[in-house]
């Protein structure tokens, strides 16, 4: 997959951040693109400035993944006109963070319904054509730090992250036979919309020491470019774990060398992080 001149791409969450940005450097890798997201009027923007810069985007369509029906009727369209793809990149996604007192049923499943199931409904649909094609081709999953590490506050949201990892290594040595690459993308800190929009349940934004927290998080961010160009180098190379910032390789390196310090690690963090809690509300037994 090193030269990716007229391969067929599709790329969920294409209206922003991180999808936005892969989808503009896979159309100058010369990719013909099939995109989608929910934001219909972010994905017309996405799909005009590659069509003003002389991409090609085949196919530009707005739906929810995690909607089976509406992603398998796509998929149906997509290989009517088109064929078979080449690669497919789950970048889709969305955050909510919360302690697991604070978050509700709707949350857990906000989370899994859209950053597992969404890209498992992809999967189902694009890769079994791949395969049946015979020509090879990629698959990338978007998992995040949260799907290698525990994080405060990230219960919900990691139980999706580290799902997709799951799926992602075993589907690494499943599709080798047919010559289909897999990455699985882990992103820490990355300058997007989602940054200011992540929902943290049960804590107040406007909190100074929220404020400060935010702050710090923006300021080890990399920009979606910088992520973008990680993912097209994965595929080129056919690298499975996609590292996007030098402290998330070092913390999944430590974590997995010195067992015990990261537990240590992840105790003070979870104990800092609850600093920012309101006080429990106590009832009468």
């Amino acid at each position: 997959m090193k030269d990716l001149t007229g391969r067929k791409c599709l790329i969920t969450g294409a209206a922003s951040g991180i999808g936005r940005a892969t989808a503009i450097a896979a159309a100058a890798a010369g990719m013909r693109l099939v995109l989608t997201d929910i934001d219909a009027d972010g994905l017309a923007e996405t799909a005009a400035r590659i069509r003003g810069a002389g991409g090609e985007v085949l196919d530009a369509q707005v739906l929810d993944v995690s909607d089976y029906e509406a992603v398998t009727t796509w998929a149906k369209r997509v290989h009517d006109e088109y064929g078979s793809l080449d690669v497919v990149m789950n970048i889709a996604g969305i955050a909510t963070w919360g302690t697991v007192e604070n978050l509700e049923h709707r949350h857990w499943k906000s989370m899994v319904d859209v950053n597992l199931m969404g890209p498992i409904h992809i999967i189902e649909n694009f890769v079994p054509p791949m395969v049946a094609a015979g020509r090879g081709g990629h698959l990338v999953n978007v998992s995040s730090a949260a799907g290698l590490l525990a994080l405060p506050w990230h219960a919900a949201y990691s139980a999706a992250k580290f799902g997709l990892r799951g799926v992602s290594e075993v589907l690494r040595f499943d599709l080798e036979r047919h010559h289909i690459g897999v990455s699985l993308v882990v992103p820490g800190a990355v300058r997007t919309p989602l940054v200011g929009t992540v929902q943290i349940v049960g804590v107040d934004r406007d909190d100074p020491r929220v404020r400060r927290m935010v702050k710090l998080f923006e300021g080890h961010a990399v920009t979606p470019e910088k992520v973008a160009d990680r993912i097209i180098a994965g595929v080129r190379h056919n690298r499975f774990l996609v590292h996007t910032s030098a402290d998330i390789r070092i913390g999944y390196w430590f974590a997995r060398k010195f067992a015990w310090p990261y537990e240590v690690v992840a105790r003070i963090a979870n104990r800092e992080f609850g600093k920012l809690l309101p006080a429990p509300a106590r009832g009468t037994q």
